[in-house]
């Protein structure tokens, strides 16, 4: 069964969905699509104003291309009614095709190896101590690690649930060793690891992550379209914190 974008989309962020509703901060997504677009409304809106939200949408322009959708500014006015000030973002989101490969001579180190207990000492220093050790474990989902000497330099890993349908990865390179076709071999490894499950396997991004979308470019990724937040700013620390992690329960 072939499925169109925007239900794409919908397995892609199915963990936060109930019909249009997200759970997450205050606010609204609005998904892009070449056929259509649709709007997901924060389940902390009250149905009241979702109901205006709605009505602006449908009567809003469609998106074109890169372009922020018409539609996130008109539903600014009633989501900042309250005095609230929310921030816009925005990003491609990609879809892995089923042949993802990508030839690198990089060591890479995968999850389900028993040499990844090596890395235990290993952490790149932009992980909490008690993350690091949960991604180890085998804890927080599926990742592959590239490594030069006993450093980790670049790592790919599954940064929200996994879920009977989806998952999505989430990709960082060493500042110094960016360009070098790192976060292409890691990613591609990961695609590996989880492919077998029958999950569509998800890739996104910032509007203006040029280095990340040429990730996707090297990989042969096939971009679904656009998701575009107008929502409530998240503390900087929640933001980091693994969804899957004992410190998110710890806050």
């Amino acid at each position: 069964m072939t499925l169109d974008d925007l239900e794409l989309f919908r397995i892609q962020f199915e963990d936060v969905l109930d019909g249009r509703r997200m759970i997450g901060a205050y606010g609204v997504a609005i998904v892009c699509t070449a056929d259509r677009d649709e709007l997901w409304i924060s389940t902390e809106v009250p149905d009241e104003q979702a109901a205006e939200l709605a009505a602006v949408f449908d009567g809003a322009a469609r998106a074109t291309g890169a372009l922020e959708p018409p539609a996130l500014e008109r539903c600014r006015p009633i989501l900042e009614r309250d005095g609230r000030a929310l921030v816009t973002s925005g990003g491609p989101s990609y879809v892995f095709p089923d042949d993802t490969r990508f030839a690198s001579d990089v060591r890479v180190e995968r999850s389900d190896a028993p040499t990844a207990e090596a890395l235990r000492d290993a952490n790149p220093g932009n992980w909490h101590p008690v993350e690091w050790n949960e991604l180890l474990d085998g804890q927080l989902g599926p990742w592959a690690a590239a490594t030069e000497g006993e450093r980790v330099v670049s790592l790919c890993h599954t940064p929200r649930p996994l879920t009977p349908r989806g998952a999505e990865c989430g990709v960082w390179t060493r500042p110094g060793h960016r360009g070098r076709g790192y976060a292409a071999a890691v990613t591609a490894a990961w695609a590996a690891l989880v492919r077998p499950s029958g999950r569509h396997l998800f890739y996104c991004t910032g509007v203006a992550n040029r280095s990340s979308q040429r990730v996707t470019d090297r990989l042969g990724l096939r971009r679904i379209g656009w998701i575009w937040r107008l929502e409530m700013p998240r503390p900087p620390d929640d933001a980091q914190v693994h969804p899957l992690s004992a410190l998110r329960r710890a806050q």
